[in-house]
């Protein structure tokens, strides 16, 4: 069995900064595509940014250049550096990952999210 557990939320002033974290544990085998979404009330989910199991990377359009995604391979942990944040970043977050076991099948695992609030 696979679980993902975030980290890092919190309360923020506007121009702040936070790090979520991602640990992933249990039965696993192989990691593929990593990534972190977020859902405002009242909005659908949304990708914020994710990796490949290369390290290639993709932030969505409204983060780039204030969020960078990454890795710790050895700890199976992913990052969200969140820097000059804005109020409209509140929302809460979660972590995805394409992961796969000793079966060598693939599953789309998320964690249970992580509450990201940007306020004055």
């Amino acid at each position: 069995q696979v679980q993902l557990v975030e980290s890092g939320g919190g309360l923020v002033q506007p121009g702040g900064s936070l790090r979520l974290s991602c640990a992933a544990s249990g039965s696993i085998f192989s990691i593929n595509a990593m990534g972190w979404y977020r859902q405002a009330p009242g909005k659908e989910r949304e990708l914020v940014a994710f990796i490949t199991s290369s390290g290639r990377k993709n932030h969505a359009d409204s983060v780039k250049g204030r969020f960078t995604i990454s890795k710790d391979i050895a700890k199976n942990t992913l990052h969200l550096q969140m820097n000059n944040l804005r109020p409209e970043d509140t929302a809460v977050y979660f972590c995805n990952a394409d992961i796969a076991g000793y079966s060598g099948t693939y599953y789309d695992y998320w964690g249970q999210g992580t509450q990201v609030t940007v306020s004055s």
